[in-house]
């Protein structure tokens, strides 16, 4: 499967609705974005079943900003609608598709009871303090 462009209009629903998301924030004058490329392609052909989407942040200023994109290339998961993984910087391909074999594999019941374990303490020290 080709990669898919996010935009400000489409990044929210095809995060929500597209099962696995991976995220690419690159530009076009990024030469590790350009080295990257070639392997996010790759796993995208390798993986049909999960969504593969870059931001070009030159066109999508708007959008790197709302995700704090402060570096580039930086990748970012998704998986069920929860941003799972965010790092900037190219990854080698053998660890790209480790890291693809990782959120594939998520438990996403344990997360989301991790996340609301999280929650409840942070009330908890909001109270307190």
């Amino acid at each position: 499967m080709a990669t898919v462009p996010l935009t400000l209009e489409n990044f929210e629903k095809t995060i929500l609705e597209g099962g696995t998301v991976f995220v690419d924030f690159w530009a076009g004058w990024c030469g590790p974005c350009l080295q990257f490329a070639p392997n996010y392609e790759a796993a995208s052909e390798a993986n049909p079943d999960l969504v593969f989407a870059k931001v070009d942040t030159e066109d999508q200023q708007q959008l790197a900003a709302a995700m704090n994109i402060t570096s580039i290339p930086t990748i970012m998961a998704f998986k069920d609608g929860i941003g799972v993984f965010a790092q900037a910087g190219a990854l080698p391909r053998p660890v790209f598709d480790d890291l693809v074999s990782q959120v594939r594999e998520l438990d996403m019941d344990k997360v989301r009871e991790q996340i609301a374990a999280e929650q409840s303490t942070e009330g908890a020290e909001t109270q307190v303090s």
